[in-house]
């Protein structure tokens, strides 16, 4: 259950589906709510997948460029501490694409694989956490708990989609910058997390 939570609360805090929510209702606003459950339900989907094979596959994509996972995990918390004081700083509750890339996405039929599952839930931050889960001592069940860790992250991802225009109106905008920080502030922490334990790992060695 450790695993399985500590999957949950690290991945979740990175992927931020909060952050997604004015984009989605952006490029949602003339679908109507079946369609844009159906939208909802095939980005879940992908960011399981994108999760997933980052986790399972990763691992082979590092060896094959000669890349050992301790500098991975040093990457990926600078990564994720220059995410987090964006989302720190003052307005700083950014999107994770560009306006022209939110206004082409206007154009397209299905927005659920981009720019909504890629790049703003399971963007590199988040795919740098899966491969620098998996280890050599993760026995089955350990892999298992953390698949079922990105199942759930993907349910909670579904449900505060769907949710997204209520919670909008309820939070507002103070409510959102607020939540905002707080994601900003786990993430900044999951961070120096990652760098920490690397550098720990290298000297050690």
């Amino acid at each position: 259950m450790d695993i399985l939570l500590a999957t949950f609360t690290t991945l979740f805090s990175v992927v931020n589906p909060f952050g997604a929510m004015p984009v989605f209702l952006s490029l949602t606003e003339s679908d109507t709510p079946a369609e844009r459950a159906n939208i909802g339900l095939k980005a879940c989907l992908s960011v399981l997948a994108v999760l997933s094979v980052s986790f399972f596959a990763g691992q082979y994509v590092l060896n094959f460029f000669g890349i050992n996972i301790h500098h991975l995990r040093i990457a990926g918390g600078i990564l994720l501490m220059r995410s987090a004081f964006d989302l720190l700083t003052p307005g700083g509750n950014r999107s994770k694409v560009s306006q022209e890339t939110i206004e082409a996405s206007r154009e397209k039929d299905d927005i659920s694989f981009t720019p909504l599952a890629m790049p703003m839930l399971s963007g590199p931050g988040a795919i740098a956490v899966c491969i620098s889960l998996y280890t050599n001592k993760l026995t089955y069940s350990d892999m298992g708990l953390i698949f079922a860790g990105f199942v759930l992250v993907a349910l909670a991802v579904y449900i505060i989609l769907m949710s997204s225009l209520r919670l909008t109106r309820f939070l507002g905008r103070p409510g959102l910058a607020a939540l905002a920080r707080i994601m900003g502030f786990i993430t900044l922490a999951i961070g120096v997390n990652f760098i920490m334990t690397a550098i720990k790992a290298l000297f050690v060695n």
